[in-house]
């Protein structure tokens, strides 16, 4: 089996659940997002493979969305910003 895990050591969620793989004998290819981030279009299909909406994947508490105006509605899923951590551009 291939499993990937898009891991952030800094999280205890995410070390908990590499730690759960892990012990479910399988060594997993740890991708850490904060140094290695997917491109655009793979994070596309990783949410879209989810059935999630690019909104809905985005995380709200603990992160600066509030700040990069990630909540507005009236922002589309590609106005939203890219993996690079860059604001939104209209």
């Amino acid at each position: 089996m291939n499993v990937q895990i898009y891991h952030n050591p800094g999280c205890g969620t995410s070390r908990n659940t590499l730690a759960l793989i892990r012990n479910a004998g399988i060594e997993p290819e740890v991708i850490e997002y904060l140094t290695q981030p997917p491109q655009r279009a793979v994070l596309k299909a990783l949410i879209a493979s989810v059935g999630l909406t690019v909104r809905e994947a985005l995380r709200k508490e603990g992160t600066p969305n509030a700040e990069l105006g990630l909540g507005d509605p009236a922002l589309t899923a590609d106005q939203l910003p890219d993996t690079d951590g860059q604001r939104i551009r209209r």
